[in-house]
């Protein structure tokens, strides 16, 4: 095995510096892991950093949180396939956040620990029980496609092979979450958004001296539709994807670390701004890499950065990577723990959660090494999450009334509508298959709003 290293360090030495910079990011990573992990005083501390942090970590972390590996790669991935209308991807996100806004509140003050808390404190205890055994399942497919970006990012090296990356990269994270809970995530995502923000800057600019404004000079409004993008992939993007920054655990995990309600409405409006040019700079790299023959993002980086450079832009890359795949599994754990314990504060319940950290952490590796698209596993556990939960957590949140003991059916059936919607319209006609998704949402709502029996009993 050394042997089979020093042959391969000695066959990629270009590729030595950023090798050693992403060492060094893993073990500082790790470091402020074991850091926080002294700081750690009670679950509330390990679950949401006690619930006293300011507006800069908040607004960080769900910056970093957002731009995920597979956003960031997902949005560049997009733009090489559809040219101007991939905008569209993170434009979804800021819009999603801004209908978030007003709603934030109302998310802080009823809420303490995950989303299941929510829908329970809305409609009962049978959905909190369904929604989190559901939620930590589809959401294996947004750590699993995590952990797919940052194996892509360090294969790129040709240092080691793609599944290696994934098994490597999959640890650090799960290793880094188990140790330091939410305590080392905010303190490392602002640090990670900074990184990520100047990374993509610097490339941008770079990209810039050498191309010119030209490829800018074909984004008009026409452009942002296409024969491979129409307005009715824009409804679906937005129903399935809008819809998740307006209910997700990933984001209301944020919105739970806010010391009050101000705060984390400031920051959801801070960082919802701060999107929209990030995604004219990562659609840019997409066209512009696309129309210089380099399919790969990273090998369009290595061939416009210096060697330490391109070491530091695989960080930022990987910044986005662990910021989104710690909370996701951090979040999915602890609705499952909270599930089974029954009380998330008591002291057995953090051990358990540390032990589904490890267990689901393992489940989303596999799932990593066998689908290796970012899009498709990201797509589908958002589609099946957002056709399940978007509708009842809306409800909740705008006091409507619902038809409570008909609430796990629109659940089940919205999910997997949508989810059937979405396999459709990846392998077999993309037009039939939205039309499912939209029916997904319609079924939800009819199920969750229209009583099919004249009258419940007080036991239903």
């Amino acid at each position: 095995m050394q042997q089979k290293f020093r042959y391969l360090f000695l066959q990629n030495e270009n590729n030595m510096q950023p090798v050693t910079i992403i060492i060094i990011y893993f073990i500082l990573i790790l470091l402020i892991g074991v850091y926080s992990a002294f700081k750690i005083k009670s679950p509330s501390d390990y679950y949401v950093a006690g619930q006293n942090a300011g507006w800069l970590p908040v607004s960080g972390s769900l910056l970093a949180t957002i731009l995920g590996g597979s956003a960031i790669l997902g949005t560049i991935e997009l733009s090489q396939q559809t040219g101007w209308p991939a905008l569209w991807f993170l434009f979804c996100a800021a819009l999603g956040l801004f209908v978030l806004t007003p709603l934030a509140k109302y998310v802080r003050r009823f809420g303490k620990y995950t989303l299941p808390e929510l829908l329970g404190h809305f409609f009962g205890k049978r959905a909190e029980t369904i929604s989190a055994v559901i939620i930590p399942v589809a959401w294996l497919g947004i750590v699993a496609a995590q952990i797919i970006a940052a194996a892509k990012i360090i294969a790129g090296l040709d240092v080691i092979s793609y599944n290696e990356a994934a098994i490597i990269s999959g640890a650090v994270f799960i290793l880094y979450t188990l140790i330091g809970g939410q305590m080392s995530i905010l303190k490392t995502d602002t640090l990670q958004s900074v990184l990520i923000v100047f990374g993509l800057s610097a490339l941008t600019f770079v990209s810039l001296q050498k191309n010119g404004t030209g490829t800018f000079e074909t984004l008009h409004f026409s452009s942002l539709f296409n024969a491979s993008f129409s307005v009715l992939d824009l409804i679906i993007l937005m129903l399935t994807y809008s819809v998740t920054f307006v209910v997700g655990p990933d984001i209301y995990s944020r919105v739970f670390c806010a010391r009050n309600e101000k705060t984390a409405t400031r920051s959801i409006v801070t960082v919802a701004f701060i999107l929209l040019p990030i995604s004219f700079l990562l659609t840019y790299l997409g066209i512009f890499s696309g129309e210089s023959g380099e399919k790969e993002i990273l090998s369009f980086a290595h061939t416009l950065l210096p060697s330490w450079f391109y070491g530091l832009f695989l960080a930022a890359l990987l910044s986005a990577v662990m910021s989104s795949a710690d909370t996701t599994l951090l979040t999915s754990s602890l609705i499952l723990s909270e599930l089974i314990s029954g009380n998330p504060d008591k002291r057995s319940s953090l051990k358990l959660t540390r032990i589904l950290i490890v267990a689901l952490g393992g489940v989303s590796i596999v799932v990593a090494l066998f689908v290796t698209s970012i899009l498709q596993s990201l797509l589908l556990a958002l589609t099946f999450f957002s056709g399940a939960f978007v509708v009842p957590m809306l409800a909740g949140l705008l006091k409507l009334k619902v038809v409570k003991p008909q609430l796990t059916a629109a659940i089940l059936a919205g999910g997997f509508a949508a989810l059937t919607g979405k396999i459709i319209n990846v392998v077999v006609d993309p037009l039939a298959g939205n039309i499912v998704i939209i029916t997904a949402f319609i079924v939800n709502g009819i199920l969750l709003f229209i009583p099919f029996r004249t009258k419940y009993s007080k036991s239903d």
